[in-house]
């Protein structure tokens, strides 16, 4: 998700008398300031038994926003049970990898959890990736099975996955010849599949991410790791407040392949009882009324969404997005310029910041406001059962509170490994369970100065390699039209406004700046582009 960090080294040591209690001098080890959480012992439990066991007065789980369909918690479970059993008929079995090549649907958790509770897999995929990226996936994780939309039927078949075609609108189920279609394999015509003993250290999903560094790498996340997730992420954060879980109601436009989406709105939030508005694809002239509509009170975004949102609330009338009560972010840093839009447009809306990773289950940090005490740009406090260490990139040394480098994290919801990448898996993980991040602390202090620049649309800040300084900054910057702002005049603009060791020593001008589908900033692009020329 989303981190204010920084890379930059520091000239001198900080002048610190006095260490918190929540980090160790002995270990240099960070821990979170919050009790630990008692997570479940028993090897036995699967994600999927884990989500149902828990009690809530929620009525509606699942709303489709175009339409109005909808899916009630009393059927939920049974609708799983019935895809699971339609799968199992079908041929799926436990270990089997299950390709969702899909955009977010109300079918999208009944199909994943059913795929699980046969102790099979599922790996997600972009639903606009070309057939050479779904090959490529496809080889890489055996998958033998597919949910898809129904134009990508054939498609799939002709790479020998047994592909499954998905409507969009359930009131309009089509059929293709000798394709099962999705009523027939939900509609509980198969009799109860058994179930497998399925362990919490078996694998669930295979998550595809870039990583710390380099190409995208299959992440496996056990069952264990989605139940450390619900329990440490998403139950922890609702215990933090008074109302009611099973009243709120959270929009859903992050997409479900993506770890952010898929651990709020495909697991965690089932065992809340929340409901959960879906929107197929995000449409920004939509955004108000389907909010309006349905009573939206909790909107998880990323910072091009908050853009919008703070732009579409300064138009509204003042009756519109009453029911908001909070909005978080996550994926990539906010300007402080973006931040202070959105609190002055929706003045009454609590905002909060966290940080996570496919590789950590998305579980790391989540901010945490009241009326005494507030941070908006704060990606808050780690998790409950978490550790965190800021270590040196150069030396290898951990470092103490007021120093920068590369974040690591250990607890219960950090992945396996890398499928087929022991090399890639023993660079990120070490002997001792941490996980090297790559976040060195990111920039996005340099980066909010940029944007506050009024020549500036967006930028972004990476590091580039330097035989004097070892490590150097390097602004990647998309101009106004018709800008006449020079690459010094950044470097100036930057320089009177940081500390002489942040300052940028390098720009470049670009059309855009690459980024993921989630919103994140996708960073080793930048790297390459900086090898390759600069």
């Amino acid at each position: 998700m989303a981190t204010s960090l920084n890379f930059f080294p520091q000239t001198s040591e900080p002048k610190t008398t006095h260490l918190p209690d929540w980090y160790s001098p002995e270990t240099r080890i960070y821990s979170s300031t919050y009790s630990s959480i008692s997570l479940p012992t028993d090897p036995f439990l699967d994600i999927v038994s884990f989500i149902f066991s828990h009690q809530h007065d929620g009525v509606t789980a699942l709303i489709d926003s175009s339409s109005g369909y909808s899916i009630s918690y009393s059927k939920l479970l049974p609708l799983v049970q019935s895809m699971a059993s339609g799968l199992h008929h079908l041929g799926v079995s436990q270990g089997d990898v299950v390709l969702f090549l899909l955009p977010n649907s109300v079918n999208f958790p009944i199909i994943f959890f059913s795929v699980l509770y046969l102790g099979a897999v599922v790996t997600t995929m972009n639903p606009l990736s070309n057939m050479m990226e779904v090959k490529k996936q496809i080889v890489d994780c055996g998958v033998r099975f597919a949910f898809t939309l129904l134009e990508n039927v054939d498609k799939l078949q002709k790479l020998g996955v047994h592909a499954i075609g998905v409507p969009e609108n359930m009131d309009l189920v089509s059929e293709k010849t000798g394709i099962l279609s999705f009523r027939k394999l939900i509609g509980g015509q198969f009799g109860k599949a058994p179930r497998p003993v399925i362990r919490q250290q078996d694998t669930a999903a295979i998550m595809y991410s870039s990583g710390t560094t380099g190409v995208s790498k299959g992440v496996v996340l056990t069952h264990g790791n989605f139940i450390a997730m619900t329990e440490l992420f998403v139950r922890f954060e609702a215990s933090q407040y008074e109302y009611s879980s099973s009243k709120n109601v959270y929009l859903a436009v992050l997409p479900m392949f993506h770890i952010y989406g898929l651990s709020l709105f495909v697991v965690g939030l089932l065992s809340l009882g929340s409901s959960i508005v879906i929107m197929r694809r995000f449409d920004a002239s939509e955004l108000v009324k389907v909010i309006d509509d349905y009573g939206v009170t909790h909107f998880p975004v990323v910072p091009p969404i908050l853009t919008t949102l703070t732009m579409r609330a300064k138009r509204v009338c003042e009756n519109s997005l009453q029911s908001l009560k909070q909005v978080s972010c996550g994926a990539a840093p906010l300007s402080g310029k973006t931040i202070e839009d959105f609190v002055q447009a929706l003045p009454y809306v609590d905002f909060i910041q966290g940080y996570g990773m496919t590789e950590s289950t998305a579980v790391g940090t989540r901010g945490f406001n009241n009326e005494k005490h507030h941070n908006y740009s704060s990606i808050g406090l780690l998790a409950p059962n978490m550790q965190a260490k800021v270590v040196d990139w150069n030396s290898g040394s951990s470092l103490p509170p007021g120093f920068h480098g590369e974040l690591w994290l250990r607890g219960p919801a950090i992945m396996q490994r890398y499928i087929n990448n022991v090399e890639a898996t023993n660079m990120t993980i070490d002997k001792d369970g941490w996980l090297r991040t790559g976040d060195i602390i990111a920039p996005a202090d340099l980066e909010a100065v940029l944007i506050s620049h009024p020549e500036i649309l967006d930028a972004a800040v990476t590091s580039a390699s330097d035989e004097v300084c070892g490590e150097i900054p390097v602004a990647f910057v998309v101009r106004r039209h018709d800008s006449t702002l020079t690459k010094g005049a950044v470097i100036d603009f930057v320089a009177n406004q940081v500390a002489p060791y942040k300052k940028v020593r390098r720009v470049v001008f670009t059309e855009s700046i690459p980024k993921s589908a989630a919103g994140k900033t996708l960073r080793k692009e930048l790297k390459s582009f900086i090898s390759s020329r600069l």
